[in-house]
């Protein structure tokens, strides 16, 4: 019973996360809007390699653990990231034609994001919820902690994966 709630809240997540993240993309920008994240995002990710694409995604991902509050910073964390998108789209008209849900699950690296995140918030929400109950979370450290080392191997490979495609497309096949 426990694994059946457990996979569902896993897949009501994936679900919600990518529909956060498709409202964001569909989100007016700006051209000013467009052009100052492009300007923002440029220097981000200037010099960024594995380690630092890892980083960004840990940071992202390990406050979904927490109860209740990680499932608003994750929907809040797609939604964002379907904005970036929508200001790619402005700043970058070439890329319109592409169906942001299709980067996000197309890409091997995105959908190893999806999975990290959507573990996370499902967490969160399991443990709102026996919160609530008024039952003890400690028998759940463990499982908390199996849970935060997968995402973590998760979140280090998509961002190897993540940083030598780039490398790749921008070094023209190194």
């Amino acid at each position: 019973m426990a694994a059946g709630r457990r996979a569902a809240a896993f897949f009501v997540f994936a679900g919600l996360f990518l529909a956060a993240f498709s409202i964001g993309a569909e989100t007016p920008v700006s051209e000013e809007e467009a052009q100052e994240f492009l300007e923002k995002f440029q220097s981000l990710i200037e010099g960024i390699d594995a380690l630092g694409i890892f980083q960004n995604n840990v940071q992202i991902a390990l406050p979904m653990f927490i109860p209740g509050f990680g499932i608003a910073w994750g929907l809040f964390s797609a939604w964002q990231t379907g904005v970036a998108f929508a200001a790619l789209v402005t700043a970058i008209p070439a890329i319109a034609e592409m169906q942001p849900i299709t980067i996000m699950i197309g890409s091997s690296f995105g959908v190893m994001e999806l999975v990290a995140y959507s573990i996370g918030m499902s967490r969160s929400v399991l443990l709102i919820h026996k919160i609530i109950k008024k039952n003890s979370i400690k028998r759940d450290y463990v499982v908390i902690g199996i849970e935060v080392a997968i995402v973590i191997a998760i979140l280090l490979a998509a961002g190897f994966l993540e940083a030598f495609l780039i490398l790749e497309e921008v070094g023209g096949g190194m």
